[in-house]
């Protein structure tokens, strides 16, 4: 395994390489090149002019420029924005990553567990109303406009019912006497989320692998879990930054339920085809043959096998979601990696577009690592 890993970070490297240089040829082929683009800002002065043509080596032959670009990309050097000048774009990266993560990273995790299970029902419930109800729901979610989805879900809970807040992600009089920065519950905020991520990804894999036993397998996957969200809101409500995060919790309602939605019904889907395949192998009769409970069957048989299509979508979504939903992010004003990418492209803000690119293809290529290497524990007959 670890020689696989190794040659495997070997060619991710080289796949960032080429990554970055797909980005670098891009963007001189705007017009007037990378020297217009990044000095274009009328906000720069000439001696700040000079400066990023320098640290850029923009004053140099094509290919000097091009391997400083490649340089500063892997030192995390992306230039300042020109809609945030001087802040250095690395900088306004690290602000908005951890809003984004947090807000995609719980709708992929609960549309996983919901998406999971019921795509697994529902195929094994094939040719039953129930069947072709969920499948058209989840059809119709998957492929609905994503602007509609949000406008109704502003409308209907936020103007109508005025159950949740419409205003980007926290309450300004509540935080107007506060002595720390908004950054530092997205963090901790974050690091809770990861952490039952993390453990109900274990769970599930040694769920599987240790047990043979359908209740056996329940315990072992939801005793974990529940234990997990448990001690987590407990932890939240007696530390004194508790009420800020269920500030940010609760602004985050309404757009996770939409990143949920649609997000489910592609899980629900892959889940489902998968299983459909899955139920026609030779394993799934033999299993039947030996008289072996249904439940048995499509937990302990098919479940399994049909898995790791569904392992491969979740995880590598998991990548693209620092890259954020940009209409999501819009719509609901949440200040993320999405909404700033959005602001660089109408702002002219190259070096800001360019280094939110550039750091979301890096996590994409190391999600692809990850299904990799769960792909291993997931199923027995893979070796490396």
């Amino acid at each position: 395994m670890g020689k696989y890993i190794g040659k495997r970070l070997f060619q991710i490297v080289i796949l960032l390489v080429i990554y970055i240089a797909v980005v670098f040829f891009i963007l001189h082929a705007m017009p007037g090149g990378m020297k217009a683009l990044f000095i274009s800002n009328p906000r720069l002065t000439p001696e700040a002019q000079q400066a990023i043509l320098k640290a850029f080596g923009l004053d140099k032959p094509p290919l000097t420029q091009f391997l400083i670009y490649m340089r500063n990309s892997f030192t995390l050097n992306f230039g300042v924005s020109f809609s945030h000048y001087p802040t250095p774009v690395w900088e306004i990266i690290k602000e908005r990553l951890p809003r984004t993560a947090l807000l995609f990273i719980t709708a992929t995790i609960i549309s996983f567990l919901i998406g999971f299970h019921s795509g697994k029902v529902l195929a094994w419930k094939r040719g039953k109303a129930v069947e072709y109800v969920s499948t058209i729901g989840g059809v119709v979610a998957y492929t609905i406009f994503t602007p509609v989805l949000a406008f109704l879900l502003i409308w209907f809970f936020g103007a109508y019912l005025r159950l949740f807040p419409l205003n980007q992600f926290l309450n300004p009089d509540l935080w107007a006497n506060t002595s720390f920065s908004s950054q530092v519950i997205f963090l901790r905020l974050l690091l809770t989320a990861s952490i039952i991520g993390a453990v109900i990804l274990v769970a599930l894999i040694l769920s599987y692998r240790l047990s043979h036993n359908i209740r056996s397998r329940r315990l072992i996957f939801y005793i974990p879990t529940i234990s997990s969200v448990v001690i987590a809101v407990f932890i939240w409500w007696k530390s004194p930054y508790g009420i800020y995060g269920a500030d940010i919790l609760w602004h985050m309602v309404l757009p996770v339920v939409e990143v949920t939605i649609i997000s489910y019904a592609g899980i629900m889907l892959v889940m489902r085809d998968s299983m459909l395949e899955t139920v026609k192998e030779d394993f799934i009769t033999t299993a039947r043959a030996k008289g072996l409970p249904d439940r048995v069957v499509r937990d302990k048989h098919a479940a399994r096998t049909a898995l790791l299509p569904v392992i491969t979508n979740f995880i590598i979504s998991l990548g693209f979601t620092l890259s954020g939903g940009i209409i999501t992010e819009t719509l609901f004003s949440w200040p993320g990696m999405g909404l700033a990418m959005y602001e660089a492209v109408i702002s002219h803000d190259y070096p800001l577009a360019a280094g939110c690119l550039i750091f979301t293809g890096i996590f994409v290529l190391f999600a692809h690592l990850v299904v990799d290497i769960v792909y291993a524990f997931l199923d027995p007959r893979i070796r490396y």
